[in-house]
C-alpha cells in the first residue's frame, strides 16, 4: 500500500526530477515508511512505501530489473501473489524479492498487457518498458485504488492523488463543467475519466493504458461484469451456501496476505461484524476491532456502540472505541478536506479520517465493509426503485437517487456553468448495457461498478492512507461480486435487504445485530446543519473567494442558509453541506495560501 507517481516526457527531454519529488512529497502519508525516485531519460517514477508484504529492502520501490528491462510503482495489495509466482516460477522466472510488486512485474514480462486480468486484489501500478519505450498502467476492477494522471503540453504525468498533481506546474486546473453536474447530482460521483479540473484525468477501473514514448496512446478494458442469471437455477439455500463460501474465502485471504497484523473497522452494522465472525470461523486468532461514535443529535444517534460491543464480547476481540465530540469534529474538518483527492460529500469522509488516526497508532491494516449494501442489496432506494412501475429506466432511478434533478442544478450554479442534462444522458446510457436480466440488475451493477468507486471507496482510501492506513474491502472481491451479480435481485432484497447476508449471520451474529434497522456511518452534525456548524459553512459560502469564483447563485446559496435542515437530497445528505464542503475543498486544495 503506497503513493505512487511518475512522469514519461513527449518531447524528447528527461523526466522532470523536481516535479516527481514534488509530487512524491505530496504522498508522503500514504507512505511513511520508505520512498524512492527512479529516472531513466523520458522516464521518471517516484514512490512511497506503506510496507505491509515483504517488509525487507528488497521490496523497495521503484523496482527495478535490469534482467528483464522494467521498473515498476505499485499501490495496493495482490492476493493470490503466492500462486503467481508459483506458476511464473514454473516458466522460468526468478525472482529476488518475497513480495507481491516483483510478481506484477514479472506477470507483465509473461503476459504484457493481459497481466491485470490474473491479478486478484486492489491495485494501481505503472510499469515501464525500457525496450518498448512504453509506459504501462493499470487499475483494480472497482477502482479501490487511485490513478489520476495529467497532460502538461510536455508529457503525461501520473499520481494518486490529485494534490499530487496540483503541486507541479503545467497542470490545468479550471473547472470542468460536466464533472460539476455530476458532482452535485450524483452524490458527488464523477465517473471515470472525468476529475472537477478539466486537465486532471484518472484511469477508468478495470482498465489499461498504454503510453509510447511518440505519444501514441491505447485504451484497454480487460474486465466487465455479467448480472445475467446462470443456467441453473438455484434455491435461497444454495445461494446462501455459494455467497457463504466465496465471502469467507475473500475474508481469509485478506488476512492472511500480510506480513503485519489485520484489525477490522467495527461500525456495528452487519456488515462488519459479519467480517468479525467469518474470521473467527475461519480460525483467526487476537482478532483486533475498532470503533468509532460521535455526539447524537435529537434526530439521531451518533454512535452505534451498543451494537459493536455485543459483537467484540461474543467473540472477545482486543476492542478499542473512540468517542469525538463536535468540538473536535470542527476543529479537525480542514485537515480532513485537505486529504480527500476530490470533494466528497459523504459525511462519513470524516469519521474514517479520525477513526484512521486513532486506528493507525496500533496497526498498520484493517478490513472494512465497503461495498456489501451496494454488491447485496442493502440501501433503502432499490426497493423503491423496483417498486416504481412508471417511465424509463433513467426516470425510476433519478427519482430515488440524483441529489438535484436538472432544473435545480440549472438554479444552482451561475450561467457560465449551465448545460446539458450530463448525469441523465450517462446514467441513461449506463443503464442500457447488455448483459444485465432486469431493472434492478443494471441499477446493482452500475453501483458496484461506477458509483461505489467515487464515493464510499474513495473515502475510505483516501481518508485511511492519510494516515498510512490499509483499507481491504472483501466485499468487493471479484470472484465474490461477479457470483452476486448473478443472483436474483429479488433474493437480495427479501427481508428488507442483504438476505443472503442475513442468511450467513443466524448462528454467527446476535440477531440484535442481524434485525436491527439499517444504520449508516453517523455523522449527525454534518446532516442536521447548525451551531457553530452552520456559522461554519456561513463563513464558507459567504467569502470573498466563494463570490469570486463565482459557481454559485446567491438566491440559492441563501435559500439553503435560510433553513438548512429543510433541504436534504433523497438519500438524506445536507444540500448546504454539499455546497460549503465543495467550496471549501477548492480553497484548501487550489486557492492560493494567503500571504
Amino acid at each position: 500500500m503506497c503513493g505512487i507517481c511518475g512522469e514519461l516526457r513527449l518531447d524528447g527531454s528527461p523526466a522532470d526530477r523536481t516535479a516527481i519529488e514534488r509530487m512524491s512529497e505530496r504522498l508522503a502519508r500514504r507512505g511513511p515508511d520508505d520512498g524512492g525516485i527512479h529516472q531513466d531519460g523520458i522516464l521518471g517514477f517516484g514512490h512511497r512505501r506503506l510496507s505491509v508484504i515483504d517488509l525487507s529492502s528488497r521490496s523497495h520501490q521503484p523496482m527495478v530489473d535490469d534482467a528483464l528491462d522494467l521498473a515498476i510503482v505499485f499501490n495496493g495489495a495482490i492476493y493470490n501473489y503466492r500462486e503467481l509466482r508459483r506458476e511464473l516460477q514454473a516458466l522460468g522466472y526468478r525472482f529476488f524479492s518475497e513480495g507481491d510488486t516483483e510478481v506484477i512485474l514479472k506477470a507483465y514480462h509473461a503476459w504484457g498487457a493481459r497481466c491485470p486480468e490474473r491479478l486478484q486484489g486492489m491495485f494501481a501500478f505503472a510499469i515501464w518498458d525500457r525496450r518498448r519505450r512504453s509506459l504501462f498502467l493499470a487499475r483494480d476492477r472497482f477502482g479501490i485504488k487511485p490513478l489520476y494522471h495529467a497532460d502538461t503540453g510536455k508529457g503525461f504525468r501520473f499520481a494518486s492523488t490529485t494534490q499530487a498533481l496540483l503541486a507541479t506546474e503545467g497542470v490545468d486546473s479550471s473547472l470542468d463543467p460536466v464533472a460539476l453536474h455530476f458532482q452535485f447530482t450524483l452524490h458527488a460521483v464523477v465517473p471515470a475519466p472525468r476529475t472537477i479540473f478539466s486537465g486532471v484525468r484518472k484511469l477508468p477501473p478495470a482498465h489499461s493504458m498504454t503510453i509510447t514514448a511518440d505519444g501514441t496512446r491505447t485504451l484497454e478494458r480487460y474486465w466487465s461484469l455479467d448480472a445475467t442469471r446462470p443456467r441453473e437455477i438455484l434455491s435461497a439455500e444454495q445461494w446462501v451456501d455459494l455467497v457463504h463460501e466465496a465471502l469467507r474465502t475473500a475474508v481469509r485471504k485478506r488476512y492472511d496476505v500480510a506480513d503485519v497484523p489485520v484489525g477490522v473497522l467495527l461500525s456495528g452494522g452487519l456488515d462488519s461484524s459479519l467480517l468479525v465472525a467469518l474470521l473467527a470461523e475461519a480460525g483467526a486468532g487476537d482478532i483486533r476491532t475498532f470503533s468509532v461514535g460521535f455526539e447524537d443529535q435529537p434526530e439521531e444517534k451518533g454512535s452505534e456502540f451498543e451494537y459493536s460491543d455485543q459483537v467484540a464480547e461474543r467473540y472477545g476481540t482486543r476492542h478499542r472505541k473512540f468517542l469525538v465530540p463536535n468540538a473536535e469534529v470542527l476543529k479537525r474538518l480542514p485537515e480532513a478536506v485537505d486529504n480527500m483527492s476530490e470533494p466528497m460529500f459523504g459525511q462519513d469522509a470524516v469519521a474514517f479520517y479520525l477513526l484512521a488516526e486513532q486506528v493507525s497508532q496500533e496497526i498498520k491494516v484493517v478490513q472494512s465493509g465497503q461495498g456489501a449494501d451496494e454488491v447485496f442489496g442493502g440501501y433503502f432506494w432499490y426497493p423503491r426503485m423496483l417498486e416504481e412501475t412508471s417511465g424509463t429506466y433513467l426516470e425510476r432511478f433519478r427519482r430515488h437517487y440524483f441529489d438535484r434533478d436538472h432544473p435545480e442544478f440549472l438554479r444552482m450554479v451561475t450561467p457560465s456553468y449551465r448545460g446539458e442534462d450530463h448525469t441523465g444522458a450517462y446514467v441513461a446510457e449506463r443503464l442500457a448495457e447488455p448483459d444485465a436480466d432486469s431493472f434492478l440488475d443494471q441499477v446493482l451493477r452500475l453501483d458496484v461498478t461506477t458509483l461505489i468507486v467515487d464515493d464510499p471507496v474513495k473515502r475510505v482510501d483516501t481518508m485511511t492512507m492519510a494516515f498510512g492506513l490499509e483499507a481491504r474491502v472483501p466485499f468487493l472481491d471479484h470472484d465474490l461480486v461477479e457470483l452476486a451479480a448473478r443472483c436474483p435481485p429479488e433474493l437480495k432484497l427479501r427481508d428488507n435487504g442483504k438476505y443472503l447476508l442475513k442468511a450467513i449471520s443466524r448462528g454467527l451474529l446476535p440477531d440484535s445485530v442481524i434485525d436491527r434497522p439499517k444504520g449508516y456511518f453517523p455523522m449527525p452534525a454534518l446532516k442536521y446543519v447548525r451551531g457553530e456548524f452552520l456559522q461554519f459553512m456561513r463563513d464558507i459560502l459567504d467569502s470573498a473567494a466563494c463570490r469570486e469564483r463565482g459557481v454559485f447563485d446567491r438566491a440559492y446559496i441563501d435559500m439553503l442558509l435560510a433553513a438548512p435542515e429543510m433541504h436534504h437530497t433523497r438519500i438524506q445528505g445536507s444540500k448546504l453541506w454539499h455546497l460549503a464542503v465543495f467550496e471549501y475543498w477548492l480553497q484548501r486544495n487550489l486557492d492560493p495560501l494567503p500571504v
